[in-house]
């Protein structure tokens, strides 16, 4: 079983324990419950599998019943820097200044994101709110309008991190912890409320388009019909020659960068399914002009390094902070034995004594660049959120 992750000491105002649980060996370290409390937030990021085996979701509910406790399932688990499958990575995070307040919602589909986002802001709205990491099912909802939702009834000035739970590459079922119960068609987020609480966030691709733009003449929600007149999926298919035998899967090698109806910037987009019938894509988010693109596994791992250098940039140079990283299941896919190099880039670019959890996912929520922009959902892209107090 895998070693202790790195905590901070317990001089420090923040007290970091991070541990793993596997599916059928158990946990390696014992729950550390002592750390209970109201100002106690804990993450837990696991395989799929715990919606059949949920003792350990239990066992750590009943460990922490006054704590803040999300989680979701990913695509590997990111504990310090491994990654793996079939195991619940944690991090259990005591604040010494900072409040917690959870929120849950469910989402009756796509077309209910916005409002669901909504009804979550209006949960955590309140005096003193500086963050909040949201965790959302990763197959019925929207991300882009959840996002747009959220950040409606909150103060501009409030950060938004997280991401879209998912399932490996089988796009079969995810789920959300409401409790101790892992659940689909939820979204569950937790606000953190004061002033001495430090927030760093960044995110970076690495990829680059090619070909044509193109303007999106057809579509309804998130589902593309129409690039230039033409069948979208015709399209995509030719752009992917012998690779589009292998859709839906092979198209995580090859996102669409598109460009939003109010002329901002580019944001990535995975295509999650597609309809012979229709000839559609199906991909996570909305905009008007749209381009394929590419990368490759070096521009991979060199951008998980600008991310923890931009969320980290304004710490202080003796912060033991939590570093939280979520990074896309294409990216996992294409980085293949050297995915490992992408989370191991991150623990090099963070203060030393940091914890570093995270997940694979099918999206990401993160601020965009810019000082005043707003937060996002991202796709193929690896985002980092960093949390300590003064």
């Amino acid at each position: 079983m895998a070693s202790r992750l790195p905590c901070t000491s317990p001089g420090d105002a923040l007290l970091i324990t991070a541990l793993t649980h596997r599916l059928n060996a158990g946990w390696q370290a014992p729950l550390p419950a002592a750390l209970d409390g109201a100002n106690t937030l804990v993450l837990a990021f696991g395989a799929s599998a715990y919606a059949q085996q949920p003792q350990a979701l239990a066992e750590l509910a009943a460990a922490f019943p006054r704590s803040a406790l999300i989680g979701c399932s990913t695509a590997g688990e990111i504990a310090g820097a491994q990654v793996s499958d079939a195991s619940l990575s944690v991090a259990v995070v005591s604040f010494a200044h900072t409040a917690l307040r959870r929120a849950l919602t469910e989402v009756a589909g796509p077309a209910d994101s916005r409002a669901a986002g909504e009804r979550l802001g209006g949960q955590l709205a309140g005096e003193g709110l500086r963050a909040v990491l949201v965790l959302s099912d990763g197959l019925n909802v929207n991300g882009t309008p959840l996002v747009e939702g959220l950040a409606s009834a909150l103060p501009a000035a409030v950060a938004i991190s997280g991401g879209l739970a998912s399932d490996g590459d089988r796009f079969a079922s995810t789920w959300v912890l409401d409790g101790a119960r892992p659940v689909a068609r939820c979204i569950s987020a937790v606000g953190l409320y004061g002033t001495r609480l430090r927030v760093g966030h960044g995110h970076e691709g690495g990829w680059s388009v090619f070909g044509p733009e193109r303007r999106i003449t057809r579509s309804e929600d998130n589902v593309l019909y129409e690039l230039d007149g033409k069948p979208a999926l015709e399209l995509y298919k030719t752009y992917l020659g012998k690779l589009a035998a292998g859709l839906p899967g092979t198209a995580l090698l090859f996102p669409i960068a598109i460009r939003r109806h109010d002329g901002g910037g580019t944001l990535v987009r995975t295509i999650l399914g597609i309809d012979e019938a229709r000839r559609s894509l199906t991909f996570a988010g909305q905009g008007a002009v749209a381009r394929l693109m590419r990368t490759n596994s070096d521009r991979l791992i060199d951008s998980a390094s600008k991310a923890v250098r931009q969320a980290t940039r304004d710490l202080p140079a003796d912060s033991a902070p939590l570093v939280i990283a979520v990074s896309c299941v294409g990216r996992r896919l294409i980085l293949g034995q050297r995915t490992e190099e992408e989370v191991e880039t991150v623990v090099d670019g963070a203060p030393p004594g940091a914890c570093h959890v995270g997940f694979y996912s099918y999206g990401e929520i993160s601020p965009a660049q810019g000082r005043d922009a707003g937060s996002e959902l991202h796709n193929q892209t690896m985002t980092v959120t960093v949390l300590s107090e003064d």
